[in-house]
């Protein structure tokens, strides 16, 4: 008995495949992107730069996260030694955050010699 060959290749089980991992890069891309939960205060104005900045956020417990990683202020300052003066960076500090917490993280990062410092805000 001799077997016949493939005449051609179905790809249909293939694309489905393709279709299931590409709803499930997706979704968790979704999710990586939205970052720390913070409400942000109200504002008249949206100033958003195009610049590449290093993002510090303040959740309502007064947790501070460095690049989405939570860190003490005292790590903060030493992470804040070893980068460029000319770097800028974003703060985003829940609204119902005590303003000490702020204070504190505006001080050190404005005492590591840093000048381009911003307060992200929601517009009104």
């Amino acid at each position: 008995m001799e077997e016949k060959g493939f005449d051609y290749i179905n790809v249909i089980p293939f694309v489905d495949i393709m279709l299931v991992l590409l709803t499930i890069v997706l979704t968790t891309s979704t999710f990586i992107a939205t970052g720390i939960a913070v409400q942000l205060p109200k504002a008249s104005q949206n100033s958003e730069e195009t610049l590449k900045v290093r993002t510090i956020e303040i959740d309502r417990k007064g947790t501070i996260y460095f690049t989405g990683a939570p860190v003490t202020i005292s790590a903060l300052r030493e992470t804040l030694k070893a980068l460029d003066r000319n770097s800028p960076f974003l703060i985003r500090a829940n609204r119902d955050l005590q303003l000490q917490a702020f204070v504190d993280v505006l001080d050190t990062v404005k005492n590591s010699g840093f000048q381009k410092v911003s307060l992200q805000t929601e517009r009104k």
